[in-house]
């Protein structure tokens, strides 16, 4: 089978970012399909015209470069998700296809996507990341009544043309069904990546010596975006408290967006930055093993809205895999996870300094902790190992394109 993939933001494990694209193309590739990937360059540098083509473990990846971060304006943003859009169509239909897949975010990755099956009469299916318009609009973000009902207009028309949708939660494939009831959903959430995160224990050791800071003290991580969505003063607020409690305690806070800078600023006021909380930029995805291998404990956080809750993000599922309990601070169905088989925490959304307080009591509780692992690690194991859920990914495909 001949795969057209559409994602204009896909990472490979040397850049920053999920791999969930990544890993998936490159096992359908292993599989004997062929797969071409239409994304963006975003890496820093000068707008480049034309596209480049480089091949990564048999997947040919189509690179445009079109600038984009999170400190552009809302306006700015739009423009890219528009020129990739028109850009991607192009791509889309030269390409010879037996399906065409995309994945959002943004929205605008339907049209190529869409376009390009209409024009090679072969099957669409669409992949739900975020649920669009649903979440901006809960969070405020989305307030023009013709903005909202643009959007809701391409999430039907994505919906409508898809043979089967693939959602990564079950609250985001219950969104799907209510916009557009009788869709076929499929739910393959992200991945635990269990070869990528094993790592040798002497390189965590080493990993601890080189940072004198950290030692054989309890080290508390965020990995990720630093955006509007997920509210990392949470844990700035939660290391103060924890910093009165048990000095000792270490927090680790890795990656990038809007928010960084306010997050840090916001460390230093309460006197924890390069004291008791360290922010590091955003590195590759090869390199989060070895962070992971050295925490005690990762963390999730999301603002306390309901919409959020759905979310499927990386950083839980990289716990998972790298056998480390992690502390979220919302509902929904990973809370209900954690809560099942004591893999984890679930902190309260308004209550920093009380999360404070429970994290700090269990980094230290080691008979916690070494059930906690073991439940992590289970849940990796059987129920998110990315080869286990690639073959419900492939199901889908096989069966839109017969």
């Amino acid at each position: 089978m001949r795969v057209v993939y559409i994602h204009q933001y896909y990472c490979n494990p040397g850049m920053a970012g999920g791999i969930r694209s990544y890993e998936q193309a490159r096992r359908l590739v292993a599989r004997g399909h062929t797969v071409d990937v239409i994304t963006t360059d975003i890496t820093p540098g000068d707008r480049q015209l034309g596209w480049t083509v480089t091949h990564e473990d048999g997947v040919t990846v189509h690179w445009f470069k079109i600038p984009y971060n999170n400190h552009m304006s809302y306006a700015r943003r739009l423009r890219a998700f528009a020129e990739f859009m028109l850009l991607a169509t192009v791509r889309a239909t030269r390409l010879k296809a037996d399906l065409v897949f995309a994945t959002s975010t943004p929205l605008t990755v339907a049209v190529p996507g869409v376009l390009a099956a209409r024009l090679r009469r072969v099957p669409f299916v669409f992949e739900v990341r975020d649920l669009w318009p649903e979440v901006p609009i809960e969070m405020g973000a989305l307030r023009n009544p013709l903005a909202r009902k643009l959007a809701g207009g391409l999430a039907n028309f994505a919906y409508r043309n898809a043979s089967e949708v693939v959602a990564l939660s079950p609250g985001m494939a219950a969104g799907v069904t209510r916009r557009r009831p009788g869709t076929s959903v499929t739910v393959v959430p992200n991945a635990a990546d269990l070869d990528l995160f094993h790592v040798d224990p002497a390189q965590v050791k080493r990993f601890r010596n080189e940072h004198r800071w950290l030692g054989d003290r309890p080290l508390i991580v965020y990995t990720g975006a630093l955006g509007a969505v997920n509210g990392v003063d949470y844990l700035v607020h939660a290391a103060k408290r924890m910093r009165e409690l048990d000095p000792g305690i270490q927090v680790l806070i890795v990656g990038h967006g809007r928010e960084w800078e306010s997050t840090g600023k916001l460390a230093a006021e309460l006197g924890l930055l390069d004291e008791t909380v360290r922010m590091w930029e955003k590195v590759p995805k090869s390199e989060l093993p070895v962070i992971l291998g050295a925490a005690t404990m990762s963390t999730s956080m999301v603002r306390p809205i309901r919409g959020l809750w759905d979310n499927s993000a990386n950083k839980f599922f990289d716990a998972l895999a790298a056998e480390r309990p992690i502390a979220i601070n919302y509902g929904g169905w990973q809370a209900d996870l954690l809560t099942e088989t004591s893999a984890g925490l679930v902190l309260d959304p308004y209550d920093a300094d009380g999360a404070g307080e429970v994290l700090a009591t269990h980094v230290r509780d080691e008979d916690w902790l070494v059930k906690a692992r073991a439940a992590a690690y289970r849940l990796a194991v059987e129920e998110f190992s990315r080869d286990l859920l690639f073959e419900r990914f492939e199901a889908v495909l096989t069966r839109s394109a017969a």
